[in-house]
């Protein structure tokens, strides 16, 4: 891959970043896994201590409200790590839901510090797959997809926890590497965009079939077994900027958008790539272009992972 810059001025992959647009939904109490069971697209009423959940948040029509990395701190207590610019919104949401459920949510995200770990930095008694946990003292640590061969990890622990060992990373080529992953985190400007296969999320663990109903999960299970999913998510990069709600055109047509993007961050050695969302068809053939028909080049990058065709 692509040296990538550090503060110690030498070409690293590893390091420890400092992740301050994230937030934490913390959810005690009794019924705090069976209560997001019941809300999002993973299975949380089987959530064990060594692993997490990768899901979202949907309205009734199935399109993406939030998207979580959830994980249990203890029998009775999940934390859910997300965009901090949907936190607010999102806590009222599921509060809203809570009814007689013997559950707590709270916005957490000043108690707790969350760092991204790159490369070296991620322990090595992680178990390998993506979405295991790992308790190092009060700290959670969650195995994260790869970006170019990096591993990766999050790190959540109280905020007055010391930070682990590793070089200074920058927030920024941390969401390069998120990028890279091609496992997106929704935020604001493309709240209610997607259905969370417009997404991948079927293929990088983010949606359980076989678990009960939530908030748009027919809508969900419709796109998957008829066959009537047509967008799927894409890495690409560009000369230009790029920025998260632009959209994104196909050669053949000035008028209509196939696509928008969803996550973008500067290339360490210049440009941007971002994770865009669009219609299958126009990765097929013809250019793609940001912004308009005429407007800056997107050529597309190998997906680091096979997408799931069949249950």
């Amino acid at each position: 891959m692509t040296p990538l810059p550090s503060t110690a001025d030498t070409p690293v992959d590893h390091g420890v970043a400092r992740l301050t647009h994230l937030g934490v939904i913390q959810v005690d109490g009794e019924e705090a896994a069976k209560f997001l069971h019941g809300q999002l697209t993973h299975d949380f009423a089987l959530l064990g201590l060594s692993e997490a959940r990768l899901a979202a948040f949907c309205s009734a029509k199935g399109r993406m409200q939030a998207s979580f990395v959830g994980f249990k701190r203890s029998h009775d207590q999940i934390l859910l790590v997300c965009s901090r610019d949907l936190l607010p919104a999102t806590l009222k949401r599921l509060s809203m839901f809570v009814l007689r459920a013997k559950a707590r949510l709270s916005d957490a995200s000043d108690a707790f510090a969350i760092l991204g770990l790159a490369g070296g930095a991620v322990p090595a008694a992680l178990p390998a797959a993506p979405w295991s946990q790992l308790r190092e003292g009060d700290a959670s640590v969650v195995r994260l997809y790869p970006a170019d061969g990096t591993v990766r990890a999050l790190w959540v622990a109280p905020a007055d926890t010391p930070a682990p060992a590793g070089d200074l990373m920058t927030e920024d080529l941390w969401n390069w590497l998120d990028v890279k992953s091609a496992v997106a985190t929704l935020s604001q400007p493309v709240f209610e965009a997607f259905v969370p296969q417009m997404l991948n999320y079927e293929s990088v663990g983010g949606v359980n079939f076989k678990k009960g109903c939530y908030p748009g999960q027919e809508v969900v299970a419709r796109s998957q077994f008829r066959g009537t999913l047509k967008r799927r998510a894409y890495v690409v990069h560009s000369d230009a900027p790029l920025t998260v709600g632009q959209e994104v055109f196909h050669s053949s047509d000035a008028e209509q958008p196939c696509g928008t993007v969803v996550q973008a961050a500067a290339h360490p050695a210049g440009g941007f790539d971002a994770i865009v969302s669009m219609q299958t068809s126009a990765a097929a053939d013809g250019s793609l272009h940001a912004g308009s028909a005429s407007g800056a080049v997107l050529t597309l990058q190998p997906l680091p992972y096979p997408l799931l065709d069949d249950i």
